[in-house]
């Protein structure tokens, strides 16, 4: 006898279980689930992944998410675009705007430097982050990069390539723990590790 009474819902289990975190136990859950609510529902998650994956664009200017055109954070005419905040992913964009307590724009590595893996510099965003600072007068860097070797790596290395730029560096207080991940840590603890930055110099001579 088949592990599955349907070719079909063994399919959709397998193409639910290749998420991260979710189990063949899990997927299987979610599609009985599924089946038994009105087909219009069902339809109507089918469609809205099916939006999101041909509609999301990403932020000629930041590399954050987009509907289209520049982002939310980059088209608001509100915020100070002066200060740039430099964050690892859009992950951390989301988590940083769910303090409420950052005004200034971003700018999105997708990723930090990390040799083990393979990730050098040429990997991430960092030449059009040069080219922002060539056409934008930034008062302010901020290295909300993760308090781990691969953070600081990319962090010094940024830290040298716009050294020569007359803005400030601060990086993130250290009230978020050494190997944490910014998506991880609590909106409070982030928030007022924002507010409570500190030069990136003092961080770097320790």
């Amino acid at each position: 006898m088949a592990a599955y009474p349907s070719q079909l819902l063994e399919k959709a289990v397998d193409e639910l279980s290749r998420l991260p975190g979710i189990g063949k136990k899990t997927a299987l859950r979610f599609c009985l689930y599924l089946l038994r609510q009105p087909e219009a529902e069902a339809e109507a998650l089918g469609d809205a992944i099916k939006k999101m994956r041909q509609g999301i664009a990403y932020c000629p200017d930041c590399h954050n998410m987009s509907d289209g055109g520049l982002c939310q954070v980059c088209s608001d005419h509100t915020r100070d675009k002066s200060t740039l905040c430099i964050v690892e992913s859009i992950r951390d964009v989301m988590a940083i705007e769910n303090t409420t307590q950052y005004r200034g724009i971003y700018h999105v590595l997708g990723g930090v430097i990390s040799p083990m893996e393979g990730i050098s510099p040429s990997d991430l965003n960092i030449m059009t982050l040069l080219e922002r600072v060539q056409t934008n007068a930034i008062k302010e860097f901020i290295m909300a990069l993760p308090a781990t070797l691969e953070g600081d790596t990319t962090s010094y290395y940024l830290y040298k390539k716009l050294g020569e730029t007359p803005a400030s560096f601060t990086t993130i207080a250290r009230g978020i723990a050494i190997g944490d991940e910014l998506e991880y840590t609590d909106e409070i603890t982030l928030g007022r590790s924002i507010l409570n930055r500190v030069p990136y110099q003092t961080v770097k001579g320790k």
